[in-house]
Order: structure tokens, then sequence, then C-alpha cells
């Protein structure tokens, strides 16, 4: 089955490229591109795609507030249940910290290369691994040292077992399942099992959160 992606951006050319190099891959169909963050919204509940390719500035309504709508839609039960993933122009936009609050999945910079831009759609549309370029790590850590309050209570933690606390670490230090399976030496399917009890436990929706969630509690510092 192919993964299908919502290409937004305000620039039509952007677009047509976007479109072009995802179309080209198997396994890959571009379902609608969309102008502005209210039609990425409405685009949204009439396609329902497996990942949104949203960028942040732009008319009508902004690709923060269009996250926000997509990702609560798909919290509240209505619809599909899409994965965002970010485009940026510079690796630390000051936006992004606000997108990743909002509820995106990852990041992608503008200039990313076709092989770039196909394994990025992929891992956010699995949602199995947390895009772990130089780039993510440094804006989940910078993020990390923003004041703010914490969203959970050392009584979430405490409904982790030692083994699942291990992993939430690891996958805050942006290892994949597979490297994560390879440093305990268990299996990979383990390691899912647990992440999922993990993200069920603390009511998260994916990987990134789960890092923000390990560097906001405290449970990993952030090394830059």
């Amino acid at each position: 089955m192919s993964i299908r992606v919502l290409v937004v951006d305000d620039q039509r050319i952007v677009r047509a490229g976007f479109r072009a190099m995802l179309n080209a891959h198997d396994g890959i169909e571009v379902v609608g591109e969309a102008a502005d963050g209210r039609q990425a919204v409405d685009l949204c509940a009439q396609t329902g795609p497996d990942v949104v390719l949203m960028d942040i500035r732009m008319p009508v309504m902004d690709g923060i507030d269009a996250t926000a709508h997509i990702v609560g839609a798909a919290a509240d039960g209505d619809g599909a249940r899409p994965r965002v993933l970010v485009l940026t122009t510079f690796d630390l936009d000051e936006y992004v910290y606000d997108a990743l609050q909002a509820g995106a999945s990852g990041f992608l910079l503008k200039d990313a290369t076709e092989a770039e831009l196909i394994n990025a759609v992929q891992v956010i549309a699995r949602g199995d691994a947390l895009l772990a370029p130089s780039v993510t790590r440094r804006l989940i850590a910078d993020y990390a040292r923003r004041p703010r309050p914490r969203r959970m209570t050392a009584s979430a933690v405490d409904r982790l077992t030692p083994r699942e606390i291990e992993i939430l670490t690891l996958v805050a230090q942006g290892m994949s399942n597979a490297e994560i399976a390879g440093y305990l030496v268990v299996t990979g399917q383990t390691v899912k099992t647990h992440v999922s009890s993990i993200l069920t436990k603390l009511g998260l929706r994916d990987r990134v959160q789960i890092a923000v969630f390990a560097y906001e509690s405290g449970m990993v510092s952030p090394q830059v």
C-alpha cells in the first residue's frame, strides 16, 4: 500500500518539485497540494493522507496552526491520523519549536536531497524511528532548554518499568529500534513493544514526543 502524502507550501514551484520527487518513487503517492494552512486542514479531511509535508510560513493560516488543527482532529477521532513532517529553510528556525509543540512528528530542510526526502516520509509514515540527523537532535535539545511548564508529573514516570525508562532515554538520544536492540541485545520486536507501551502509559503520540518528554522531565540532559 502506498504512503499517501499531502504537500503544503505557498510556492507553487516548491510544491511541484516535491510532488515530482515523491511520485517518482514506488510506494509513495501525492494525494493533494495546498497553498496555505486552511487548505491543508480541509484537504486532510477530504483525502486522509498518511503524511503531511508542511511549510511553516504561509498566508491565511500558517503551518503551526494547521499542524495543531490536523493533529488535534486526529486525536479527537475526527478522521485519519496523518503525521506532520515540517519543512523549514533554516535548521534552527525559531518557528520549528512551535511546530513541535503543535504536534509535528519530524523536520526536513527544504534543500534536502531526494533520498533524504523519501527517507523522511517513510520514517514519519511508519512512526518507527525518530529522525536522527544532527539538525533534529539540536532542535530537540535546544527546545528542551527553553523554560516551560512540564506536562508530565513524576507519577507519569512511575508508571514505567526500569526497562522502559532505559529504552525511553535511548530513544531520546536519537537511536532507532534496530540500534536500541543491538545495544541492549534484544529483538527489534521487543523494543517496538516497549516503545508502544511507553507511548500508551505517557499519553504520547510518537517518538519525537518521547524525546521531548525525556528532556523536559530531566531524564536526559541536552548534549549538542
